[in-house]
């Protein structure tokens, strides 16, 4: 079996700090390796591969599996794509009240770094993210249950993102946490010199932590 690493960053008002995970892939199981995180109900997931001289073989979703690892019974309805460039980032999205969604995203071409933000009122760890480099070569998922603002920022040439929900898009519903908003203290890999490439949305109608109506 070969080692595989995870690095899950994560932040408090005070400090971020890194926690390194090592696995190996168990060849023997189609089951995947769930990862929890330092924040409840977030989870990063690795597959199990099956390669021969042909290629390889794994099982990216199983309901009943998926599931019971996570302790809840999530039903998801409808599932996203999406491209984009190197430099883009996308978030930080949600939907607020009924019209939360819970999320499995996974990148099946290219890589990047992606982010979930706590904004559960009564969560001790509100306002607290975890950030995770997803790639088409790793092969991770994160799964980011309702009460989160999510996106993500392109560190390859292009990305191919896909993503589970389980609700359905409701604009009226929509919102966009600042990803640069100090609260947060999120580290993307950006600087004045080489800015992040945003919609016009994501630029001008964000709002800050203080400013979220919190689930």
């Amino acid at each position: 079996c070969a080692p595989s690493s995870v690095a899950i960053a994560f932040n408090s008002a005070s400090a971020i700090a890194t926690f390194t995970h090592n696995i190996h892939l168990n060849l023997n199981s189609t089951e995947m390796n769930y990862i929890e995180t330092h924040i409840k109900g977030v989870y990063i997931l690795e597959p199990r591969l099956f390669k021969d001289p042909r290629g390889y073989f794994t099982e990216t979703y199983n309901m009943d599996d998926f599931n019971k690892h996570i302790g809840a019974s999530v039903q998801f309805v409808q599932d996203n794509q999406s491209m984009s460039t190197k430099g883009v980032l996308r978030g930080l999205h949600y939907q607020q009240g009924e019209d939360s969604q819970a999320k499995l995203v996974r990148v099946i071409k290219g890589t990047v770094l992606d982010v979930a933000v706590d904004i559960r009122k009564d969560s001790p760890t509100f306002g607290q993210h975890v950030m995770v480099e997803l790639s088409a070569e790793n092969m991770r998922q994160l799964y980011i249950p309702r009460g989160f603002a999510h996106g993500f920022y392109v560190l390859s040439d292009e990305a191919v993102f896909i993503y589970k929900v389980d609700n359905r898009y409701a604009p009226q519903s929509e919102r966009t946490l600042a990803y640069n908003d100090p609260a947060l203290n999120i580290q993307w890999p950006i600087s004045a010199d080489n800015p992040p490439l945003l919609s016009d949305k994501d630029l001008n109608a964000a709002i800050t932590l203080n400013e979220v109506v919190a689930f």
